[in-house]
């Protein structure tokens, strides 16, 4: 296991998660009784296989899905214990989490700035602070001259450094990216990943990685798997190890 839990603060704690579906003889379990802690700066990769509960876990930790039970904390927050703890979860999702999405979800008729301005805007950021903030993110992806490109103008990769841009416009404690290489080609989806390490270590923002790739685990800090419905994690060689 990485050393940061000695350094630096916990992101996302979750303790003795389930989430079940149905009931009676319909009832299954997808996730039974996961407990883990993930820390402010690292990226964290989650893998397993398709229908084993990776999206169901992404989307109770970004507060999208309700849990059966159990806590997650943001922070040092907790926002659920067997209920979430506010009636509004949708601003725990605005304030503190950003998504990324295997397909960039960028608002067609909207060039690139609106298109990464419109949450802060929404959150009451002003459309001068807003743009400002986003000019600077444009220019730490080098694509601030497509400010104003529409994105049927851009390139896949660069739609995806626009989606990445417009994850991180609310300045949130944790990034969920559900399988963000997955419409990329070998060099862009390591580019990619090798940004979100970069935004996790510079940000000190805990990142959440879904990916299918087994090589791209290598790039991230650690590699949580879900087996027999239960959140481990796994060893692995780390790049340069």
């Amino acid at each position: 296991m990485s050393d940061k839990s000695n350094k630096q603060e916990q992101s996302i704690r979750v303790e003795n998660l389930v989430k079940q579906f149905g009931k009676g003889e319909s009832l299954v379990e997808v996730i039974k009784g996961a407990s883990f802690t993930i820390y402010k700066g690292e990226l964290v990769a989650l893998i397993a296989p398709s229908g084993a509960g990776k999206t169901t876990l992404l989307m109770m930790i970004g507060c999208v899905l309700e849990p059966t039970s159990g806590q997650i904390y943001i922070g040092e927050e907790k926002v659920y214990d067997n209920r979430w703890l506010t009636q509004n979860t949708r601003s725990i999702r605005r304030e503190k989490i950003g998504f990324i999405f295997q397909a960039h979800y960028l608002i067609p008729f909207l060039n690139v700035i609106e298109n990464i301005t419109l949450l802060p805007q929404t959150n009451g950021i002003s459309k001068e602070d807003s743009e400002a903030s986003a000019r600077k993110i444009l220019n730490y992806f080098d694509i601030e001259e497509k400010a104003y490109a529409m994105p049927s103008e851009l390139s896949g990769g660069q739609n995806q450094r626009v989606a990445i841009a417009r994850a991180l416009a609310n300045k949130p404690d944790i990034i969920l990216a559900d399988e963000p290489t997955a419409a990329l080609d070998m060099d862009r989806s390591i580019n990619v990943v090798k940004m979100l390490k970069q935004i996790a270590a510079e940000q000190n923002v805990a990142v959440i990685m879904v990916t299918h790739d087994e090589r791209m685990l290598k790039y991230c800090d650690r590699v949580m798997k879900v087996e027999n419905k239960k959140v481990v994690f796994q060893e692995f060689e780390k790049e340069g190890g």
